[in-house]
């Protein structure tokens, strides 16, 4: 066997080497300064790619209704549309994943849909901001490739559709790949690349301009074409490329991801493990609650406008994403009040928000017995699991 001895590696004009041996215990040290060209940190561009954070729901299930977005574990969202049947299909936070990971995201279909209809289709989706995006280059001869990587796992085996869809000015864009599950209810890992667009630039925006979607049936309207790299956007092809509808034509059919990673470059690295508390940050940009406990009286400051009405500021971290709506559910109380029952018709108005989406003033003009305007009180917590709800999403 040959072997080769060097101390270092150092490119032709390069000023340091690139690769440093130890000739003492073998080990090297090397000068990377990118991987798959881009960053090493923060490289997924998904937000809570491992469905840990489920602010809404917190484990447990919520049923996907019909022409109605059901958001699910923060920021995936899923749509049934035009279903003619009473299909009973659920999405929920589970702990049945791949080693390394904790959670998953499952759809099982409870009652089936008997045939998908040509104008029927079942997606899960999340939608991303331009601004993040720009690094990508597009509209430029040095449009960048991006790859998706996730694991996924399914009662049923086939063909699936991924779709990225791009909200621009003008005409959208659109480009649809196929992955395969080859093995039922088995834990497979997939990737895909997607390359640059070198035809129309990404609109640098705080909008919901890239969707990423993941097809779980579709009809003949929506997956007759396929655009296999970056196109104008046509309805035919919303879905192209897709040819298994079983997990929603099959009673008691399942559908699972988790560990969905979107990374600048051609190559799907490992997956990026943020922290629980980074990806609960990021989340909530886009929602954030607040939960109470009827124990422990929390809430917060307020002063009455009049007899009936009070103004309740509200300081949240972080900032949102853009201006939002309040809503809220549950029992609450304002304290300091002459009538101070708790009040599950209590209601809300957004008053104002304030320009760096970081604060506001939720204001009640239902609730009798305040007293004099300019008294101090507070907005109580009366019920586990009351909740203010903090809604910026795409």
């Amino acid at each position: 066997m040959s072997e080769i001895k060097v101390n270092s590696i150092k490119g032709v004009g390069a000023s340091a080497a690139a690769i440093t041996v130890n000739n003492t215990d073998g080990t090297c040290t090397a000068n990377i300064t990118s991987l798959n060209s881009g960053q090493f940190s923060n490289r997924n561009k998904i937000y809570n790619g491992k469905m840990d954070v489920d602010q809404r729901n917190n484990g447990s299930a919520v049923t996907l209704a019909n022409n109605t977005t059901t958001y699910t574990v923060d920021r995936f969202s899923a749509q049934p549309v035009n279903m003619d049947e009473a299909t009973d299909m659920t999405a929920q936070q589970v702990e049945d994943a791949p080693d390394g990971f904790a959670h998953s995201l499952k759809v099982t279909t409870n009652t089936a849909e008997s045939a998908i209809a040509d104008d029927e289709f079942v997606s899960v989706y999340q939608k991303m901001e331009g601004q993040d995006f720009q690094d990508l280059a597009y509209n430029t001869s040095g449009a960048k490739d991006i790859t998706m990587s996730f694991y996924v796992k399914s009662s049923i085996t086939g063909t699936f559709s991924f779709t990225v869809y791009r909200d621009e000015p003008g005409t959208d864009r659109i480009v649809n790949k196929t992955y395969t599950i080859n093995s039922a209810n088995t834990w497979e890992r997939k990737t895909i690349t997607i390359a640059g667009d070198t035809g129309r630039a990404i609109q640098n925006t705080n909008g919901s301009v890239w969707w990423n979607i993941w097809h779980l049936a579709a009809g003949s309207d929506y997956d007759s074409a396929t655009s296999s790299t970056w196109a104008n956007y046509s309805s035919t092809s919303w879905a192209g490329g897709h040819a298994q509808d079983g997990v929603v034509t099959t009673a008691g059919a399942t559908w699972q991801i988790t560990g969905v990673q979107l990374e600048t470059g051609s190559v799907a690295t490992d997956f990026e493990h943020r922290s629980f508390g980074q990806e609960l940050e990021l989340c909530k940009r886009y929602y954030q609650q607040i939960n109470g406990d009827s124990n422990d009286y929390t809430g917060f400051p307020a002063y009455t406008e009049s007899a009936t009405s009070m103004r309740v500021p509200v300081q949240l971290h972080p900032a949102m994403r853009a201006a939002f709506t309040v809503s809220k559910s549950g029992l609450f109380r304002f304290q300091g009040a002459t009538n101070d029952s708790d009040n599950s018709a209590v209601s809300f108005s957004l008053e104002g928000v304030n320009t760096s989406f970081n604060a506001c003033t939720i204001r009640n003009t239902s609730y009798s017995g305040m007293g004099a305007a300019d008294r101090p009180g507070n907005l109580q917590f009366m019920q586990d699991g009351s909740k203010l709800k903090f809604d910026a999403e795409l």
